[in-house]
């Protein structure tokens, strides 16, 4: 699995949880290392055996954690680069929504070497709608859910989100599009400010 994914998942549960846990979670996975590199590509087995280390230490099943990381990933101040590629979707959630399909190719551009499994949004209505993520990256699809449900907030919608699991197959997400401008969304500039 690419650093860059490990890292993140250190970097939530370290901003989340405190580096202790970080800390305890690494030894028990046996790692070898506390810090992992954004830029190395891990043996697929590294981040199952942190995974589950993490899982242990913060008593939580692997869905929830998924799930927070992917929110983490849109909502917190230190991500904010992905934000704003998941931005660049459209100027409305719906819009946000038929962008997913192009995300794993914009990843690319972004880290040549970052393979996301493909992603297929299908409409059934203008309220309803599936996300289909291939197979590739073991809870990708939880990971989704989180990134899903913190972009509706990012845009005000109010949806429902369900997820629908086929172990070692296609991981499915329903989408409800409950209220499209719900609250007022948070702020967003195409162009980023200079500090």
């Amino acid at each position: 699995m690419h650093g860059l994914i490990n890292k993140a998942i250190q970097s939530f549960v370290c901003s989340s949880y405190g580096r202790n846990r970080w800390h305890r979670a690494a030894e028990k996975a046996q790692l070898g290392f506390v810090e992992f590199e954004a830029m190395l590509v891990y043996d697929d087995t590294v981040s199952e055996r942190i995974l589950r280390a993490l899982c242990h230490e913060l008593g939580r099943p692997p869905e929830e954690l998924l799930e927070d990381l992917g929110t983490y990933l849109v909502s917190h101040p230190d991500t904010e680069a992905l934000r704003r590629l998941l931005r660049f979707g459209g100027v409305s959630y719906v819009e946000f929504l038929h962008s997913l399909d192009d995300l794993p190719d914009r990843a690319r551009l972004a880290v040549s070497d970052l393979v996301l499994p493909a992603l297929e949004l299908h409409e059934h209505s203008q309220t309803r709608f599936t996300l289909t993520c291939a197979p590739g990256l073991a809870g990708f699809g939880y990971v989704m859910m989180g990134i899903l449900r913190a972009m509706a907030d990012d845009y005000g919608a109010l949806v429902m989100l369900e997820h629908l699991e086929a172990p070692g197959k296609c991981e499915r997400i329903t989408v409800t599009l409950v209220e499209s401008a719900f609250a007022e969304g948070r702020r967003f500039e195409l162009g980023a400010r200079a500090s």
